[in-house]
């Protein structure tokens, strides 16, 4: 359904025209959009005709649809009062604020937590499926700027007077923080076991909303603020972890965005550096490795002299994730050595971050095994990650399951197609005990090399094992 403007939508038309999209392309890439998002629309070049030269306003999801299907193609986002749909229903550009002054800070954060839960309750993924596809890998570069420039602000401290609120002022404590920390504590555990699409782990933008979003407008000192954003920044940045699983890539980018603000709120440079790594894994994932090796980098910057010795491999260890998707070979390698370096002067006794435990050698090894993966070199996928299955893994499920997978990549690349079947048969049954998104992606991705030999029996029973879950409802 359409409603009608006065006149021609003349802005729509002068960005189609910048974006080189033809009316056909416009309606297809809405559509294709939307069917990501379970929405069935039949959009044509029609359409886009009585949009553009009739101000034909669509209705639902569709208006933002359209800015995200023009901002993939300008690599930028697009907001709707460019695009003349700024009367459209509005899906504000949530998140995606890294504001100056702290107490803006707190306003787009809390804002973003009770948009999340307000799309739940619509029943059929609410903001997130307006907001289908518009992740932009662009939308990282002022945060990534304001934080290097200023990691840390100058005082946070807040005095809520009597009027300024519903009822008597919170006034929070070191007690209030510790329940957020040990929140995130639990659904660490949780998401590493079952995945970031479990039940258990999608409480966390609840807790963010019930429990983190009050702390952060009620009156704290200094001390206390300080901790309480570092809090809510880990548990922010979960959320966006979680979103990113679950293949929500426009919700964790938001996720990240002010998880990152409110690590700066903390001064908290190493846990800012450790939000910056997942922008640069999530960017990595999603093809662009030059994005991903400057938000390494940056996280690499300012924590020099700061960050223990394993933080520091950890970030040097997304950066050269980042070099191997950008195809650099020796950037990757000279990468993974000083992880591997940083890592190796790592001592039980450094106070490394509460956040970092899942950290060991095992997930330097399966980390460099997908470097290699990139820059396809089986042998050196195939050492790593005989060294990453080496251990038991109970507490880290979809990791052990994305270790099966890359080893059968491996496997098949060079030329054991037995023992690629028989890895990835392994895989299949990990993933199906876990709700995974980015698990099941990577199931898909080894079938799709597995084509060429879609008769051999065992390529038909793993394919036939992985039916379930390629068929499960994401």
């Amino acid at each position: 359904m359409s409603r009608e403007q006065r006149g021609p939508n003349e802005k729509l038309g002068a960005v189609l025209a910048l974006a080189g999209i033809s009316n056909a392309g416009l309606a297809r890439r809405v559509n294709d959009l939307g069917a990501q998002r379970g929405l069935t629309l039949r959009y044509d070049k029609t359409s886009v005709a009585r949009w553009v030269s009739k101000g034909m306003v669509p209705q639902g999801a569709a208006p933002h649809l359209i800015a995200a299907a023009i901002g993939q193609k300008l690599g930028r986002p697009v907001p709707l009062h460019e695009i003349g749909l700024a009367d459209a229903d509005p899906a504000p550009e949530v998140g995606l604020a890294f504001p100056r002054d702290v107490g803006q800070a707190v306003k787009s954060a809390t804002e973003l937590y009770r948009l999340d839960l307000a799309g739940r309750r619509a029943g059929s993924g609410g903001i997130w499926q307006s907001l289908a596809g518009s992740f932009a890998v662009s939308a990282y570069a002022t945060p990534a700027s304001r934080w290097l420039i200023t990691p840390a602000d100058s005082s946070v401290a807040r005095d809520v007077g009597p009027g300024e609120g519903s009822g008597a002022p919170l006034k929070v404590g070191h007690s209030d923080v510790q329940k957020l920390r040990e929140a995130a504590e639990d659904a660490r555990r949780w998401d590493s076991k079952y995945g970031g699409g479990d039940w258990r782990s999608s409480m966390v933008p609840e807790c963010l909303r019930v429990e983190a979003a009050p702390l952060l407008l009620g009156s704290y000192s200094d001390e206390v603020g300080r901790a309480l954003f570092g809090a809510s920044a880990e548990l922010t940045r979960l959320a966006g972890w979680m979103a990113f699983d679950t293949g929500q890539q426009e919700a964790a980018q938001r996720y990240y965005i002010q998880a990152l603000r409110l690590a700066r709120a903390a001064a908290d440079v190493p846990l800012g550096g450790y939000v910056l790594a997942s922008m640069s894994l999530q960017a990595t994932y999603r093809g662009f490795g030059d994005e991903g090796v400057d938000l390494a980098q940056a996280a690499l910057e300012r924590n020099r002299g700061l960050a223990t010795a394993r933080t520091m491999s950890f970030f040097r260890l997304v950066e050269a994730r980042a070099h191997a998707r950008a195809g650099d070979a020796q950037a990757a390698g000279g990468a993974l050595k000083a992880a591997e370096s940083w890592l190796e002067r790592a001592r039980p006794g450094d106070n490394d971050p509460s956040w970092l435990g899942f950290y060991s050698y095992d997930r330097f090894a399966a980390d460099a095994a997908e470097c290699y993966r990139d820059l396809k070199a089986p042998r050196q996928v195939r050492r790593f990650t005989e060294q990453a299955l080496s251990k038991p893994t109970e507490e880290f499920v979809r990791s052990h399951g994305l270790r099966l997978v890359v080893s059968a990549v491996a496997e098949l690349e060079s030329g054991n197609l037995d023992a690629a079947c028989e890895q990835g048969v392994r895989a299949v049954e990990v993933a199906g005990r876990i709700s995974s998104a980015r698990t099941t992606e990577y199931v898909k991705d080894l079938l799709h090399r597995l084509e060429p030999y879609g008769d051999e029996p065992r390529v038909v029973e793993l394919r036939e094992r992985a039916r379930p879950l390629l068929m499960a409802p994401a």
